[in-house]
């Protein structure tokens, strides 16, 4: 009987959608279904060298750097009641689609959540055997890509698929670009009629019965009892490199994207999020990539939760804009936040990007924030900026967390009465740039201290100012958690601009 330890739960693998029987079946000829697959790169190093950067998979770097093992043996799945509790197990739900292996019926989302229920299942036998305490400590984490992340939501909200005991053994659930809101070429989401090649799992329409939510609502967890904040989102914005289909799906669905999920219908609402510029799938793939693993990593074994909310304060507009609005006119202008988060040691990934050059920044209305008069409205939409999760464990100097924030705010132009004013438009000026350095710990008293450096200005390593603590053990900032400390960080700028950024630090696990 192996030992239950947390955090190092079994991980269930939920592959993405296969189109067409010919992918089906080379889905089903690997023993992986994706996991294992790679990527070779190349980066710059240091002196101006062009370097390989060899990325080996989730799967070996979980073995690797973790102590994980597949649950294969003698060219079968593992049946035995020894097997350890640092598990990968894959779900393979497409065999019975390929007449190799079964009858060559595609399975339902219902049906393919309803297996998973089952694998969950078996794996608790297999791993806890007819120990008592080790059953009741058992717990699975679920990994998923593209539609696999609308099987794990079936299995959590659809009460017809299993009971709830076994939706109360998953403990946390990841996804690699699922199509939480749907999947929509040119616009326009997929009908729920386009029943070829089960093209219709990702109409709201359906997605609403097999999820068992209104249709308004299926990019949530409602009804489901678990935790928004348990569940994470990865989000790909690089909707230039995914090859599928010659190109045509990623020219179908545009910019925005990672080639087949537009950004915003590729996260649960109210749930943690991540922004990577990696497409869907292929060599450039979310899956097969350093950030990923990365996320992966820090939400499933990780102990700080890190989220951030920009509190604008002062929009000040060009002397030419003033004086219009000051006349009488009326002003409309919108504005690019750009955020980009990696911890201290990282040389390869971020842990989030939004950017403008990715087409995935915050963008932002003046009217959303302020009334015509340029006072901050009482309904202004402050951004979340990025909820991330790190790993105290990593720490290789001193005795803080480090991270670092590359943040911006820049306008996308501006309008007076209704003409867009070019003539003294200047393209990209910010308003707000700097990189901004945490350094966060809990004290003997467990209570939380963050201390940061703007990097753009001193030295990261030097002298460092307290951050302001303005609410002790409430939620955290924009997502669910408890136990949360928020701090205040005041930024400004010589043009005019002001704001707070509001840091919610919480234990996680």
């Amino acid at each position: 009987m192996a030992r239950i330890e947390r955090p190092f739960y079994p991980i269930i693998y939920v592959r993405g959608y296969a189109m067409t029987q010919d992918e089906i079946v080379q889905t089903t000829s690997t023993p992986f279904m994706g996991f294992e697959a790679g990527s070779t790169k190349i980066r710059q190093a240091h002196d101006g060298r062009i370097l390989k950067f060899v990325f080996e998979s989730p799967l070996v770097r979980l073995m690797k750097d973790y102590g994980y093992v597949d649950n294969y043996a003698a060219g079968a799945e593992r049946r035995d009641n020894k097997m350890p509790a640092r598990t990968i197990a894959i779900h393979r739900y497409y065999d019975p689609a390929d007449p190799a292996f079964g009858d060559g019926r595609k399975p339902s989302i219902p049906d393919a959540a309803a297996a998973l229920a089952q694998k969950i299942l078996d794996l608790r036998d297999r791993i806890c055997g007819t120990s008592e305490t080790a059953r009741r400590d058992f717990k699975v984490y679920l990994v998923a890509h593209s539609m696999g992340g609308l099987i794990c939501r079936c299995l959590l909200q659809n009460k017809t698929v299993t009971t709830a005991e076994v939706r109360g053994m998953v403990d946390k659930v990841f996804t690699y670009a699922t199509p939480h809101n749907g999947i929509e070429m040119g616009g326009i989401n997929v009908p729920s009629f386009l029943s070829m090649n089960d093209m219709n799992n990702f109409s709201r329409t359906n997605m609403a019965k097999y999820l068992k939510v209104p249709k308004d609502k299926v990019n949530t967890l409602e009804g489901s009892g678990f935790p928004e904040e348990r569940f994470f989102c990865l989000v790909g914005t690089n909707s230039r490199d995914y090859a599928v289909a010659n190109g045509l799906s990623s020219f179908a669905v545009g910019p925005m994207s990672d080639g087949l999920v537009r950004i915003e219908n590729a996260y649960v609402d109210r749930s943690p999020r991540a922004f990577v510029n990696r497409s869907h799938s292929g060599h450039f793939g979310i899956v097969n990539s350093e950030e990923g693993y990365q996320n992966l990593v820090r939400f499933l074994f990780g102990d700080i939760s890190a989220t951030a909310r920009l509190e604008i304060a002062a929009l000040p507009f060009p002397p030419e804009i003033e004086q219009a609005r000051k006349r009488g006119k009326r002003i409309a202008s919108s504005y690019y936040i750009e955020a980009t988060v990696a911890p201290r040691g990282a040389y390869t990934y971020d842990l989030t990007s939004r950017t403008q050059a990715h087409a995935s920044a915050v963008r932002r209305e003046y009217a959303e924030l302020f009334d015509k008069d340029g006072n901050l409205s009482a309904a202004a939409r402050s951004p979340v900026l990025f909820s991330v999760f790190l790993d105290s464990s990593k720490i290789e100097t001193g005795k803080e967390v480090a991270f670092s924030i590359d943040l911006a705010v820049s306008n996308a132009g501006y309008e007076i009465d209704g003409a867009l004013f070019l003539k003294s438009h200047i393209p990209g000026e910010y308003l707000f740039r700097n990189t901004l350095v945490l350094f966060a710990r809990r004290d003997e008293a467990k209570q939380w201290k963050l201390r940061y450096v703007w990097a753009d200005d001193r030295w990261a390593s030097g002298s460092k100012s307290e951050a302001d603590l303005i609410r002790l053990g409430g939620g955290a900032v924009g997502i669910e958690q408890d136990a949360a400390s928020v701090f205040s960080i005041p930024l400004a700028s010589a043009k005019g601009f002001t704001a707070n950024l509001a840091i919610s630090l919480s234990a996680w696990q």
